[in-house]
């Protein structure tokens, strides 16, 4: 049951969202009143050491909760990552995106050269891109666009108005070399 319990507190953290009790059980392979007693357990000792986290029932879901007493300063927090300017990772990554669309996270670490799984994400947070669809290959991995508040931020209607990407240097000695 400890095993369980640690089980459900680790996807309920990783998850960040609401997750259904069937799909925890499906996960670990439980039962649902094992989930709930889990659940209990892990309120049980977030309780005994003052935690400022509990789990939350909402309908069939659970997820992890801040105690109501830090809601401003969480949302001060929030507010602040929002108004925050995008890095030069995030400009390289939307830049990547809005030029190549629809793009997998891969494909935008092939280009880059780094990891940027928290750059999308931070990206997708910001509404900046969203989810499309999935390729239809092995894995069914995600691909990337731009939304709509993309073109609003950049003040352009379309994505035919983006400037042309420059040309490479050897494009151009090719083209100055032909004539």
């Amino acid at each position: 049951m400890n095993n369980i319990k640690k089980t459900v507190e680790a996807l309920l953290f990783a998850s960040g969202e609401p997750l259904e009790t069937d799909k925890i059980c499906e996960i670990i392979e439980c039962s649902s009143d094992d989930v709930e007693k889990s659940v209990n357990n892990i309120n049980e000792d977030l309780k005994k050491i003052q935690s400022c986290l509990s789990v939350v029932k909402l309908d069939d879901c659970y997820q992890f909760v801040t105690h109501p007493d830090y809601a401003k300063p969480i949302r001060k927090m929030l507010e602040i990552q929002r108004n925050s300017p995008l890095s030069s990772a995030a400009f390289e990554v939307l830049a990547v995106v809005a030029y190549n669309q629809p793009v997998t996270k891969s494909f935008i670490e092939q280009v880059r050269g780094v990891d940027c799984s928290g750059v999308v994400s931070s990206l997708v947070d910001r509404g900046l891109i969203e989810e499309k669809g999935r390729l239809e290959l092995p894995g069914r991995p995600l691909i990337y666009g731009t939304t709509k508040l993309f073109l609003r931020t950049f003040d352009i209607e379309n994505l035919s108005q983006l400037p042309p990407l420059p040309q490479k240097q050897d494009d151009n000695e090719e083209q100055e070399n032909e004539n």
